[in-house]
């Protein structure tokens, strides 16, 4: 993976290294159409939503009439045909961003033994820009600080941590790829390739003392 590049750290599995700050870190090319889990999450959160309004129109319901009043035929077709456009809506939104990253994008992910780190790359960054910055990161943490390093570090626009003892929920999806750390008030996602799956995977698990594992 490291494309020529001098990566300060210990080689552990195919594409992580163990950089000389205790820190693990690789980075992970999520092929967009290939890799559905972010859909996914957006099409649950959405399911989840409108549940949410749902129970809320039963509520007032309830409230004001006393009882539940089923609804008519006209407006169960409504509400079927609001629930498939926006499933359309979700669908289409996501295949129009994969188009504007090029049906993909680089994540940098930092792992010890507190907590992991998704960081999110700049959508013009490509695998070879990808590695570079991985090889800055890791040369930081052998002390040689880059302007260079803080500034990708500030270009990126999506960054998310997952404390292991605040994860309560550990799920590992391993054809696509992805272990998901759900918190009480937020969810990640770690992405790890296949020859570098289960080493990520007994990492996290074993120190998140509170979660579920499954």
């Amino acid at each position: 993976m490291n494309g020529g590049n001098q990566i300060s750290g210990e080689k552990v599995t195919e594409n992580i290294y163990l950089c000389p700050d205790g820190k693990y870190r690789w980075v992970y090319e999520f092929k967009m159409l290939k890799n559905p889990m972010i859909l996914f999450t957006v099409l649950k959160v959405m399911g989840l939503s409108a549940l949410i309004v749902a129970v809320f129109v039963l509520v007032i319901d309830l409230v004001e009439d006393g009882r539940i009043t089923p609804p008519a035929s006209g407006q169960t077709k409504v509400l079927v045909l609001v629930i498939l456009f926006m499933i359309l809506l979700a669908v289409l939104s996501y295949v129009i961003l994969a188009a504007l990253y090029g049906w993909k994008y680089f994540v940098l992910f930092e792992m010890d033994e507190k907590q992991v780190v998704h960081i999110q790359m700049p959508k013009q960054v490509e695998l070879a820009q990808a590695v570079g910055w991985l090889t800055v990161m890791a040369g930081i943490a052998a002390g040689r600080p880059s302007v260079i390093g803080t500034g990708l570090i500030s270009s990126s626009k999506y960054t998310s941590t997952s404390v292991y003892t605040d994860i309560r929920n550990v799920i590992g999806v391993r054809p696509f790829h992805t272990i998901k750390l759900n918190q009480l008030l937020d969810r990640n996602q770690v992405y790890a390739e296949e020859a570098d799956y289960d080493f990520v995977w007994n990492y996290i698990s074993q120190r998140c003392v509170n979660a579920k594992i499954r």
